[in-house]
């Protein structure tokens, strides 16, 4: 039954692959309003934006998830996205760029760059507090896969 689901895993990831809407727009399948582009990535402004010059920048390689990507790709990704954050401020006059690495609605690796205004009222992801005891499990179960 093991093999069931890794071959399962793969066949959805291969479906996955084949129907990610980023790497169509990498291939120029998709169109998008380019900002940056080289060999390994790519920037364009988000067709939803959170605030005016929302970019999103994502390797042209298809890598579902950041903890997939190899070190050399994170090193120069976050120099980029360093790189866009400069333009980005000094282009919009913005206060601040928030980066944002969350990927769930597309599963192909990719940051986020929004810039923020002091006082914009952007709502930041919800908050809980935790439980009586739950932070020591918790911290215990993530030191322990270090």
């Amino acid at each position: 039954m093991g093999a069931t689901r890794g071959s399962e895993k793969t066949l959805i990831y291969s479906i996955y692959m084949q129907n990610c809407i980023f790497c169509k727009i990498s291939k120029g399948e998709i169109p998008c309003d380019k900002i940056y582009e080289d060999e390994k990535f790519l920037v364009f402004l988000d067709i939803k934006p959170v605030s005016d010059g929302h970019l999103i920048i994502i390797p042209r390689k298809h890598v579902a998830w950041m903890q997939e990507a190899d070190d050399e790709l994170i090193s120069e990704i976050f120099k980029l996205t360093k790189k866009m954050m400069s333009a980005l401020k000094n282009a919009l006059h913005c206060d601040f760029v928030q980066e944002s690495v969350v990927g769930e609605e597309i599963p192909h690796f990719h940051i986020h760059l929004i810039p923020r205004h002091h006082g914009d009222n952007f709502k930041n992801f919800p908050t809980k507090e935790y439980k009586e005891g739950q932070v020591k499990k918790i911290k215990e179960k993530i030191i322990s896969m270090l």
